[in-house]
């Protein structure tokens, strides 16, 4: 949830599940479709936030969605997708925005083009948005919500999720990336592979931080790791280091950040790791960023990041399939920079968007249609191996990549298969 680099547009690796590849298309055109069928156009609106600490990433979730479009022409069964982008994020808030998200989804509601909607990039957002859209029956698949009560009432769910995200009662949300009811224990299996015989754990009180922070503290006795504390912290403090003097005073060996970045993340870690020397610590995929690993943009000093590891569901190119390895080149071609962790997820989020789209084949511009698709998903062949849908809407797909911080940038170490042993 890393790279930078410009570029011309280049013959891209096609949509796997619709077998064809074209040059051109821009972000689409046109408009006028309508969610009741008949419209010749319709629109795909994303909203990530592309200001603070997350915009990178969320950029390039919007260079892979446009790649996707790109590779089929932005044309599906005969009709054309134009491809919105709307930021959640606010300049005063520095990260998404509860009221900008919900203006978000009330723009995608009123206009009658909309098949579609990409995002949000934090499954708190979608908290938020999730409930407008479903109550339009607009299907919503996020590239990079990894929050447990967005899909089901597993641990790590809060009171009356998930069914109060969707009060039509009709599910009209997927993902393509795994839940953190894997995640959470996928961190777990790192932590014990490491010898962690405790964790101290810290949450940003986001819906995210809160429900990864559950399951990891439900997961951790489990594996014989004792969990010292579950606390949740103040974002706009200026420093933590109170907090870590509590955390050394419980004798943590082990820390776990249940975090996004954008909580003042950067400086949550670096006073914990100086004031508990020693402490090992790990960040889930909410710390994913090059402002977290990177000093030159404001990220951990290297004397502290060499104590943290990282999970995040992205693997390194070779552990992907021939397509998964050619969107990589491909994306580094078209843009001029190794793409950021979750570009593949933009590419494969908008991928399956136009696959149910060419499944619902004379209804492609019915949003109903589109939605019914979703959850029918099987065995779909993609960038990030073959994977199918549940009536959940959460993805078949398990393995998490564990990353050291090396040089300012997340290193591939291994692939964590949640409750195995790691390889």
């Amino acid at each position: 949830m890393r790279g930078r680099w410009l570029a011309a547009c280049s013959c891209l690796v096609a949509v796997p599940a619709l077998g064809v590849a074209a040059c051109g298309g821009g972000d689409g055109g046109g408009g006028g479709g309508s969610s009741s069928g008949g419209g010749k156009s319709v629109t795909v609106y994303s909203s990530l936030p592309l200001q603070g600490a997350s915009r990178g990433n969320s950029e390039a979730v919007n260079n892979g969605a446009k790649m996707a479009l790109k590779a089929i022409n932005s044309q599906v069964n005969g009709i054309k997708i134009t491809f919105k982008t709307l930021d959640d994020s606010t300049a005063s808030a520095g990260k998404w925005d509860p009221g900008q998200t919900q203006a978000n989804a009330r723009k995608a509601v009123q206009d009658k083009s909309t098949v579609a909607y990409l995002g949000e990039f934090n499954s708190g957002a979608t908290a938020n948005s999730l409930p407008i859209l479903n109550q339009a029956g607009i299907p919503q698949v996020s590239p990079a919500n990894t929050g447990v009560g967005l899909t089901t009432d597993e641990p790590g769910a809060d009171v009356g999720e998930p069914t109060k995200y969707y009060p039509t009662g009709k599910r009209t949300y997927a993902r393509v990336v795994p839940r953190d009811t894997i995640q959470g224990a996928a961190v777990v299996t790192a932590m014990k592979e490491d010898g962690c015989s405790n964790v101290y754990i810290v949450n940003d009180k986001e819906v995210y931080g809160q429900g990864l922070a559950k399951v990891v503290e439900g997961v951790a006795p489990k594996q014989g790791i004792k969990v010292l504390g579950n606390d949740g912290y103040d974002p706009k403090a200026s420093n933590y280091r109170s907090l870590a003097s509590k955390i050394k005073s419980k004798g943590a060996s082990c820390f776990f950040g249940s975090i996004i970045v954008d909580n003042n993340g950067v400086q949550l870690f670096k006073d914990v790791i100086q004031g508990v020397p020693g402490i090992k610590a790990y960040g889930p995929d909410g710390v994913a960023e090059a402002t977290f690993t990177d000093p030159k943009e404001g990220g951990l000093p290297a004397s502290v990041a060499k104590n943290v590891k990282v999970t995040v569901a992205t693997l390194s190119q070779d552990k992907y399939p021939p397509e998964g390895q050619k969107f990589f080149t491909n994306y580094e071609k078209a843009y001029g920079k190794k793409p950021e962790t979750y570009a593949i997820y933009g590419y494969e989020a908008m991928s399956l968007i136009l696959d149910v789209m060419k499944r619902a084949g004379s209804q492609a511009n019915d949003r109903t249609a589109v939605n019914d698709q979703i959850h029918q998903t099987k065995d779909k062949s993609s960038v990030l191996g073959t994977y199918s849908i549940d009536k959940n809407g959460d993805t078949s797909l398990t393995d998490y990549g564990l990353y050291t911080v090396k040089d300012g940038q997340l290193a591939f170490a291994k692939v964590i298969k949640a409750g195995a042993t790691p390889s």
